[in-house]
């Protein structure tokens, strides 16, 4: 048994969920399936802005392949949330029932519940996230960052405990609130404004903030996780038990949306630049999502090495004093290992 210093992460709940729904509870229906999910307004969580788009226009992807798959009408909720801790909170308060999220918070949720509450069932995408510094900054190596200002989404986020482990594997000692470096925990769009003031030296981020500080803000991207875990598809333990079909037709639909995006990129593009105008209330330039669209990949199941690689990662961050089993995190058919696997021994 271990303590992992992530327990200081989280907030009360009632202070840290930043959701907003695009349906209201109602009464249990047997007859109705309803699910709460969650996303988050970043091209990296590109299947929850198109599903939750489709939903908004009534032509629900997952609501119609479910109702198919289950004989059932279904009703999906759909959450906005800023970075992964908060949407971690919303599935321990079973607020929700699933997700997308980075790596990090999932990992760090499963750690905090003991491999009792959080599961991952699907991949989502690889790449999208970066470190951006000023075009005509001269930082280059993890030890020029010495007494400089960094910005990351939030706490404990996939791109924050990026940003901590690789300051520290370069041989910076970074803590939680201080050390060699500052890591800020800033909201994306407050991050664009400090860089454009001069007021940060480094912005760790995901797209499409990562294009938007290349292209209007005179930054350059210094560190590309082009070929990391950017979004995985999230559960709760208790929805596997409790409704293992409804999953089962649920992964399946989010394997046929991942293949719909990537055999109609202009669409997707088109459908995410309109909800995030949408989720943003701001106008959103479709060359910047273009740009941000370069740098990621739709997956359907999740690299199982790349995986632990981010629990080594929070480990080197400081957010646990040792490095956790996560056995048991990822469901067997969502491991890209467990695929190659049974195509293996098929062609036996």
């Amino acid at each position: 048994m271990f303590h992992s210093r992530l327990l200081t992460m989280f907030p009360a709940l009632f202070f840290c969920l930043l959701a907003v729904s695009c349906g209201d509870r109602k009464k249990e229906d047997p007859n109705v399936i309803e699910l709460n999910f969650g996303h988050f307004p970043n091209v990296t969580h590109v299947q929850g802005l198109v599903a939750h788009h489709f939903s908004r226009e009534g032509k629900g992807w997952f609501e119609e392949r479910l109702k198919k798959a289950t004989g059932k009408d279904v009703r999906i909720n759909w959450y906005v949330y800023n970075a992964g801790p908060s949407a971690m909170e919303a599935l321990f308060a079973r607020s929700i029932e699933l997700t997308y999220v980075g790596p990090s918070p999932a990992i760090n949720a499963f750690v905090r519940s003991r491999g009792e509450d959080i599961r991952l069932i699907a991949g989502a995408v690889e790449g999208g996230a970066a470190l951006v510094v000023p075009k005509d900054s001269s930082l280059k190596e993890p030890a020029d960052f010495r007494g400089r200002v960094i910005a990351t989404p939030q706490l404990g986020n996939t791109q924050d405990v990026s940003a901590r482990a690789w300051f520290s594997r370069g041989g910076l000692h970074v803590t939680q609130r201080g050390g060699d470096v500052k890591i800020l925990p800033t909201p994306n769009p407050e991050q664009l404004s400090l860089f454009r003031q001069g007021r940060l030296d480094g912005v760790w981020t995901v797209e499409p903030w990562v294009s938007r500080l290349v292209m209007t803000a005179g930054g350059r991207v210094l560190v590309d996780e082009r070929e990391s875990i950017a979004t995985v598809l999230a559960c709760g333990a208790g929805f596997l038990r409790e409704k293992p079909e409804v999953a089962k037709a649920l992964v399946q639909a989010h394997e046929e949306l991942n293949e719909w995006i990537r055999q109609h990129p202009e669409e997707a593009r088109a459908i995410v630049v309109s909800e995030l105008e949408e989720l943003t209330h701001s106008d959103i330039d479709p060359a910047l999502i273009a740009e941000a669209w370069k740098s990621i990949v739709m997956k359907d199941r999740i690299s199982i090495p790349k995986l632990r690689q981010f629990v080594q990662d929070a480990y080197q961050a400081g957010f646990m004093k040792q490095v956790p089993d996560v056995t048991g995190l990822v469901v067997p058919e969502a491991a890209e290992e467990q695929l190659t696997m049974t195509k293996e021994a098929a062609g036996r």
